[in-house]
């Protein structure tokens, strides 16, 4: 709760300073605001925000009722001359206090006059209970504590059914209607039903299903859900389907529309080691087996969407790491990221792969990060290798995740580079290095970009001049793809200025090619 400040305008129906209410207004009998025939009702006389002293009288306080005749004579000025309701009402009451000096001794006058707001956006009436006094939070005890978890145990909750349903407006053909085709940071990613939801854990650290992706928001959540092995194939939020069957607005409002495809499906088995499944064109249910364990079931889910510049989300993936549990496991833990990365075509943005705080090179496949010019970056994950893991399908994941989704062939000279302008544009050459050996595995992706100083020494531009890509590959023995391994696969960049010495020069003096007419001398020549 904010402290309360005294203030020349008391905002009782607000949610700021109506704690001054309870701390001042209660104490000398004020009445709590109410609803009545939808109007508000206080009385003023009675709040006083400058009473600070407990059976004392504050000092130029004219409306503290613990001051006399006597002390007022000794006031120079009321600290608070007005005070009032909510200033964005049409009408209201207020109290006026102020001290004629002219009196002897001086006294305070005191009156209530009726205030009328001219703005034609002026509140007329107030039917939000909630808005007109501070009410204390109930304090969770054995008996009530079913009741507020049915109440505040969502990601999202009301306190009274007056308030607006975001779901049921997300549905309504108005909603967003004055917002511009495009999607902005933070809007709700609309899909044909309602949102794209990231599931997100409640006070309890059961997973919500109510929590809505923003645009350009990256977040990682964690949450337990219940589960009963038996029952396992009915329950769709251990389901691929059920993160894959949404269908996204490319815009808000809009009637086209993007699929989730899925990019990588990785199996977790029950000691924690991971293997990369070779196909993902079908969707895997989960399954109750007879040995009393459940398979297929959804541990985790990576989305990555990609966006253009105009607000656009062109393409949708998901990665799913699935897992088996057994009949002994009462919840299971799920685990989900969002991730966004503009469109990648030739004249698109640089990206390099982003380090996350789990490491692991299969969970990350598709997050990027954009390289700013002149920052020296590096990054990196973790790649487990499983046992008799796919040399071939393992050293081509490997390097789609450190050159991302259609790396680009040429790269700007300056950050105005037109696409039409061609001479402005440095092609990429690529540079591999390895080792002799059966299973070549890409562990590392360098990238040098060399730039100088063009232009007026007042004034110099950076200019791009070329661009290296590095893969580096080692080689893996195959007896180490038929037994557990860790691999440390890394991506930087590197820029490296090499202007020559700056000289200054000075344009050569202009020469004037004059030509005269044949009679110019005339009559002398």
């Amino acid at each position: 709760m904010r402290p309360c400040v005294p203030s020349t305008n008391l905002q009782v129906p607000g949610s700021g300073p109506a704690c001054a209410l309870k701390y001042f207004g209660l104490e000398f009998g004020a009445e709590l605001p109410a609803l009545k025939d939808q109007a508000l009702v206080y009385n003023l006389a009675k709040l006083c925000v400058c009473n600070l002293l407990v059976a004392q009288c504050d000092i130029n306080c004219c409306c503290d009722p613990d001051c006399s005749a006597a002390d007022f004579s000794l006031f120079t000025t009321c600290s608070v001359p007005v005070v009032t309701g909510d200033s964005q009402l049409c009408s209201q009451e207020a109290a006026v206090y102020s001290i004629d000096v002219t009196a002897h001794p001086p006294e305070r006058i005191f009156k209530l006059i009726d205030q009328f707001n001219p703005n034609i956006f002026c509140i007329q009436t107030v039917n939000y209970k909630q808005a007109l006094s501070f009410i204390p939070p109930e304090t969770p005890t054995a008996q009530n504590f079913d009741h507020l978890l049915e109440q505040f145990g969502g990601a999202a909750f009301s306190a009274e059914s007056d308030i607006l349903n975001t779901e049921l407006d997300a549905q309504s053909p108005f909603f967003y209607s004055n917002e511009t085709a495009r999607y902005e940071y933070g809007v709700p990613i609309q899909t044909a039903d309602a949102f794209l939801r990231l599931p997100s854990p409640t006070v309890s650290s059961q997973c919500s299903d109510a929590n809505p992706a923003g645009f350009l928001v990256n977040q990682a959540t964690k949450c337990s859900r219940m589960i009963n092995t038996e029952n396992c194939g009915v329950i769709q939020e251990l389901s691929m389907l059920f993160y894959t069957s949404s269908h996204i607005l490319v815009v808000p409002n809009s009637s086209q529309m993007v699929n989730i495809t899925v990019q990588s499906i990785t199996f977790q088995s029950l000691n924690g080691t991971r293997t990369l499944l070779n196909s993902t064109d079908a969707i895997l249910f989960p399954m109750f087996s007879g040995v009393n364990m459940c398979t297929n079931i959804v541990l985790g889910a990576s989305y990555l969407l990609t966006y253009t510049d105009a607000g656009e989300i062109t393409e949708a993936a998901v990665s799913f790491v699935l897992g088996t549990v057994n009949s002994t496991v009462l919840s299971v833990q799920q685990s989900f990221e969002i991730s966004f990365t503009q469109s990648t075509n030739e004249y698109g943005q640089l990206t390099i792969l982003r380090s996350t705080s789990n490491q692991d090179c299969l969970a990350i496949e598709g997050a990027r990060t954009p390289v700013l010019f002149g920052y020296n970056m590096i990054s990196g994950c973790k790649l487990r290798i499983t046992a008799y893991a796919e040399c071939q399908l393992l050293a081509q994941t490997v390097l789609n995740i450190l050159k991302g989704q259609s790396f680009p062939e040429y790269v700007a000279s300056f950050g105005n580079s037109q696409p039409q302008d061609v001479l402005d544009w440095v092609p990429i050459t690529y540079i591999h290095s390895s080792e002799q050996g059966p299973c070549q595995l890409p562990i590392s992706f360098e990238i040098e970009v060399k730039w100088t100083k063009y232009g007026s020494l007042v004034n110099p531009q950076a200019k791009i001049i070329s661009v290296t890509a590095s893969i580096t590959s080692s080689t893996l023995a195959l007896t180490n793809l038929r037994s557990k391994n860790t691999l440390q696969i890394a991506s930087s960049v590197t820029f490296i200025d090499v202007s020559a010495p700056a000289e200054p020069g000075y344009k050569a003096q202009p020469t004037i090619e004059a030509k005269l007419p044949f009679d110019f001398f005339f009559p002398f020549v």
